[in-house]
């Protein structure tokens, strides 16, 4: 990774942290509770930049501007809202998944290679 682009990604992250500084104070509490859960569910894609959540912040501006609380946008179950959002993208468990089950097979290749 270039210097440059450090500096790019630092830049981008503090616009959208006044993004999210400018929502309602309740439009707030939810996304700082929605970016903790999808930090700890990992999807794979929120490291390669902010565009999940700040596709979270559009749907929440446009919801702020529409006057409606934030629960009406997400519903009231709001790890649901997340899994929705992320049902289709890869996590960091798949990814770990993967690895094992590689693992796995190679260890049971040369097991099975030695009696043969």
């Amino acid at each position: 990774m270039r210097v440059q682009d450090i500096i790019e990604g630092k830049k981008e992250w503090r616009a959208h942290l006044q993004r999210v500084k400018a929502l309602p104070q309740d439009y707030q509490i939810v996304y700082n509770e929605i970016q903790k859960y999808l930090f700890k569910v990992g999807p794979v894609e929120l490291t390669d930049g902010t565009a999940l959540l700040s596709g979270i912040i559009d749907l929440f501006e446009e919801g702020a501007v529409l006057r409606k609380g934030v629960l009406e946008v997400t519903g009231s179950d709001v790890a649901a809202f997340c899994d929705d959002l992320i049902k289709d993208s890869k996590t960091h468990a798949d990814v770990y998944q993967e690895s094992v089950d590689q693992e796995v097979n190679k260890a049971m290749k040369k097991v099975t290679d030695k009696t043969k």
